[in-house]
């Protein structure tokens, strides 16, 4: 999962970055609403945590005018101020949720996990089964024959993007895309040291390599 933070309290936004990428996620930040519009725009985050009071454009605006070009991605507002009217200006605009500074950081986490899982499911289970295999996406619990594996948080991040569309052909630069940051300039093939890692870890039989176009996850 890829995630932008739009927050202009750098030392706060680094703090969150840091956090948020040991947790598994690969994660982007600008300090500048209309950089963070720009890059929302893009379409390839899984969630947007965006402050209200930013230079250049407020999340107010941020928020507003992505929901009006049709962006459904879900947004975690965040705030120095205090008030119902503060939060119903926030939720009007299209935020999916909003907290207020100071806030725990395990609180935010929650939020996150939460706003992700109420979209990925969509209302059906958060647990995946291929075959043998067994994936709670929401706890990251992997289990083969009722064994559990355990994963790196990189690990999981990969085998999350195959296993959310188990049977389709996922590409090496869509996973590239949503598990590492918008920064990463290193060798695209670590998604190939990954996959490799995790038919170790799980069977080579599960995952299978569609020539020239990416990987697919399948029974077998």
């Amino acid at each position: 999962m890829r995630l932008l933070i739009v927050e202009d309290e750098k030392r706060l936004a680094l703090s969150l970055a840091k956090g948020l990428t040991a947790e598994g996620y690969a994660v982007d930040v600008v300090h500048d609403g209309l950089e963070g519009l720009h890059r929302a725009g893009e379409g390839v985050y899984d969630l947007v945590i965006l402050d209200i009071m930013l230079p250049g454009m407020n999340g107010y605006r941020v928020c507003a005018a992505l929901r009006a070009a049709g962006h459904d991605v879900p947004i975690l507002m965040l705030t120095a101020k205090d008030g119902e009217y503060d939060e119903a200006e926030g939720l009007d605009t299209g935020a999916d949720d909003y907290l207020t500074k100071p806030f725990s950081y395990v609180v935010l986490v929650a939020r996150v996990k939460a706003l992700l899982r109420r979209r990925g499911t969509a209302g059906a289970s958060p647990v995946r089964v291929v075959g043998d295999l067994k994936v709670d996406t929401a706890a990251r619990r992997v289990f083969l024959t009722e064994r559990e594996i355990t994963l790196t948080a990189k690990e999981f991040s990969v085998l999350e993007q195959l296993v959310v569309r188990a049977g389709e052909v996922v590409s090496k630069s869509d996973i590239l895309e949503h598990v590492w940051d918008f920064a990463y300039e290193g060798d695209p093939n670590i998604v190939e040291v990954y996959v490799s890692t995790l038919r170790r870890k799980l069977g080579a039989h599960l995952i299978k390599t569609v020539r020239g176009a990416g990987y697919r996850l399948e029974a077998g």
